[in-house]
């Protein structure tokens, strides 16, 4: 998902604000209008996807259950308790257990994304009669999105026998090019979740989670809510997402500019990466996995490279310039290895967190990029082409298993 192949929010305020019910009563505030995102989803390819898959009365059926809430704090309930469940649902389905729900196949990552919007849009359109506040309407959104999400549901058993691997994901993404597009990263997080690999060194169980295509909820720190209660416990972390045609990367640096490709929202953002501690941010983040193990190894039919190429403006410089070998010193970032979109900005995040943990020596972790999940031959054209045919569920498949190779084989490389 870089902007050198894009060439392949809007949360509101702070999520974590309003978590307590208000101690006294509030006057209701006007609801919302749906966000661009949630706007597409009345299309036919999207309500298509829902049918074909079983998902399609998510969003009535969550209606159904917010309109039941009394309060604001029973709300939060039936927020967390329903996007938990979407979560889990999505991942059942990709890992084959408990009925398809429709004849589109079950790696597909699409349900999970437009379901969740159908149920964004309820609770953004919601007006209960008890009164709901701005503040209140964001918290639950920011209760939803986590818990749909699976960030809020990362578990690893306790003791010791079993390492541990964190893999996240992304949304679909560039939908007003191609409505119809899957995120191979975002259903390698629904098939992986949960599972156990074999590595070298014995077995190691996979959590994931899935993350936005917003540059605003990137700002508001959902990186780094997220991974920062784990990445002191992994044992590896990937970042994942959709890159370049036919190959995968494992992507050497990152740099801290955000180069205003549009995000789901059709917002662009071009700036320096906004980070906590803006007086310590450095220019540029290195992956710690193993990369020449991985990009050496047999792990599936996509070639992996160990891409070191970045774009800066050199120290005294004023214009970009491209270099293949990494960046030099004192120089400003324009794009990291992954381009400058926000498949670089959530590596960067992940790679900063980790050294500002103090992890950078012993913790694996950095970004892949998977190859462009393409459609078969002939199914191109979004105005006429179908939702799915056999070889894009094929190449979706290999992607996800030989991303599952990746991180055993990055796993088994390392003490």
């Amino acid at each position: 998902m870089s902007s050198l192949r894009v060439r392949i929010g809007v949360l509101g305020i702070a999520l974590m604000a309003g978590l307590a019910a208000p101690a006294t009563a509030t006057a209701a505030e006007a609801a919302p209008s749906p966000t661009v995102e949630e706007q597409r989803l009345d299309g036919a390819v999207p309500q298509e996807i829902l049918r074909r898959s079983g998902f399609d009365t998510v969003a009535a059926e969550f209606a159904r259950e917010l309109g039941r809430a009394g309060s604001w704090s029973e709300a939060r309930r039936i927020v967390v308790r329903e996007g938990s469940a979407l979560w889990r649902r999505a991942v059942e389905r990709a890992q084959g257990r408990g009925p398809s729900g429709g004849d589109l196949s079950r790696d597909d990552d699409r349900p999970l994304y437009w379901a969740r919007l159908g149920m964004t849009r309820e609770v953004r359109t919601w007006e209960p009669g008890f009164g709901l506040t701005n503040t209140q309407r964001a918290a639950l959104l920011g209760e939803l999105e986590k818990a749909s999400r699976g960030q809020n549901a990362i578990r690893y058993p306790v003791g010791k026998g079993l390492r541990r691997i964190l893999v996240t994901g992304f949304d679909p993404f560039t939908l007003d090019r191609d409505i119809r597009i899957s995120n191979p990263s975002g259903a390698t997080a629904l098939a992986l979740d949960g599972t156990v690999v074999k590595t070298a060194d014995g077995p190691a169980r996979i959590e994931t989670a899935v993350f936005p295509v917003r540059w605003q909820d990137f700002a508001e720190g959902t990186v780094e809510r997220t991974l920062r209660p784990y990445l002191p416990r992994v044992d590896l972390f990937a970042t994942v997402s959709q890159g370049r045609v036919g190959r995968f990367d494992v992507e050497r640096t990152n740099g801290a500019w955000r180069g205003g490709f549009p995000d789901n929202e059709n917002i662009s953002r071009t700036e320096t990466i906004p980070v906590a501690g803006p007086a310590s941010q450095p220019q540029w983040t290195t992956t710690t996995l193993p990369y020449q193990e991985i990009a050496d190894a047999r792990t599936g039919r996509f070639p992996v490279y160990d891409n070191t190429r970045v774009t800066e403006i050199p120290a005294g410089g004023t214009d970009p310039v491209v270099r293949p070998q990494g960046p030099t010193p004192g120089s400003t970032a324009r794009e990291g290895g992954g381009g400058n979109y926000l498949s670089n900005e959530i590596a960067y995040r992940a790679t900063l967190l980790r050294d500002r943990l103090g992890l950078h020596d012993v913790l694996p972790g950095g970004h892949v990029h998977t190859p462009v999940l393409q459609f078969g031959a002939g199914n191109t054209d979004p105005a006429t082409g179908t939702v799915t045919d056999p070889e894009f569920v094929r190449n979706r498949l290999d992607i996800i298993a030989q991303v599952r190779s990746i991180v055993t084989v990055a796993l088994s490389a390392t003490k």
